[in-house]
Parts: C-alpha cells; sequence; structure tokens
C-alpha cells in the first residue's frame, strides 16, 4: 500500500519551485547514433547504463513535504513532460540550458545527424507552448528518453535535503530550471 499522502503528481507544482533532473539527457541521440552505426566505441554502453539506472530514490523524494511534483522525463523529451507539469499545475517554467546535463558525445552525434525522428514529433506535438529554441537545444531537450530521469519540482527551502538524500544515495542530480508565473504566451522558456 501506498501513503496516498506522499504521492506526488505532476499537476501540484508551484511557482517559485526549483527544477531538477536526475538523469543527463541524450539518450535518445546515443542510441540513435548506434542504430546508425556512428556510436564511438567510448560512448558504447553509455545510453544503456542511464537507462538501467533505477528512480526508485523517487520514494525517498516524495517523503519531502517541499517536493510539489514529480515526473518520469521518457519518450516526451524533457520539454514535453515539463509543459505537461506547468500545464496542470497553472504555473510556466524557465529552463537554464547552460545547467542541462548531457552524456557524453551527445553534442557531436548531433551535429553528426543522429537525431531521433521522435524528437521532431516531439516538438511538432508541443513547440508552440515552448518559446524560441535553437536546433541544437530541441535536439537536446525534446529527445525522447528511455527510462530517463525524474524531473522533481522542489520549494527552495527544501532544496538541501533533496541534495542530501541524492548524495546519500550516490544519485546525481541536476538542477535545470524553475517554476514561475504564469503568464500569457509560451508556457517554458529556455534562456
Amino acid at each position: 500500500m501506498i501513503d496516498t499522502a506522499r504521492v506526488k503528481r505532476n499537476a501540484s507544482a508551484q511557482a517559485g519551485c526549483k527544477l531538477y533532473l536526475t538523469k543527463p539527457l541524450g539518450i535518445g541521440v546515443l542510441t540513435t547514433a548506434e542504430k546508425k552505426g556512428k556510436l564511438k566505441p567510448e560512448h558504447r554502453g553509455l545510453a544503456t547504463a542511464a537507462m538501467c539506472q533505477m528512480n526508485s530514490i523517487g520514494s525517498q523524494f516524495a517523503d519531502l513535504p517541499g517536493v510539489t511534483a514529480m515526473t518520469d522525463v521518457t519518450g516526451f523529451g524533457l520539454l514535453g513532460h515539463l509543459a505537461e507539469i506547468c500545464e496542470g499545475s497553472g504555473v510556466n517554467a524557465r529552463v537554464h540550458f547552460d545547467q542541462v546535463q548531457t552524456l557524453d558525445g551527445v553534442p557531436e552525434y548531433i551535429a553528426a545527424g543522429c537525431v531521433p525522428g521522435g524528437t521532431n514529433r516531439n516538438f511538432e506535438s508541443y513547440g508552440h507552448k515552448i518559446g524560441p529554441l535553437s536546433d541544437y537545444q530541441k535536439a537536446v531537450l525534446c529527445d525522447p528518453q528511455t527510462s530517463g530521469g525524474l524531473l522533481v519540482a522542489i520549494k527552495p527551502e527544501a532544496e538541501q535535503a533533496l541534495l542530501a538524500i541524492a548524495e546519500k544515495a550516490g544519485i546525481a542530480i541536476y538542477p535545470v530550471g524553475e517554476l514561475i508565473a504564469p503568464r500569457d504566451g509560451v508556457v517554458v522558456e529556455v534562456v
């Protein structure tokens, strides 16, 4: 049985919350590079290792009262799942692209055309909700993830507790932005 008080939804986020992600992006890019025969030996296994990292840390994050929303990032990519959180919660988001982590080799594989077809389908689906993006930003932020990381919205006063839990568990966690008050225009802006 699950204590329903601990359930974190993707429609309960609040403006002012910080956004964290537990895995780097680029799983779709690396698997596409492998399918195209372009994956370098030093990058073999990186996507698999990321996919095999369990998201069980989410149960510990759920114990934190400062976590207002949490979801896994999968086939819709980071921006798709973030837009879903924003729309369900009545907030907007700002993503700091320079803070978004990618798996090794992702920039060179994107430059070599190893972008999954799902990336463009994702953008066609929700791109009208997103602020201006470069092609590279779109390739990273709309990259479909298989068993991607957890996207966590947390109140600033609880950030240190979140980071401590992740550190104790040996899980990397990356800040990627924040939730902001709703306003007209795009739901998610990338800066």
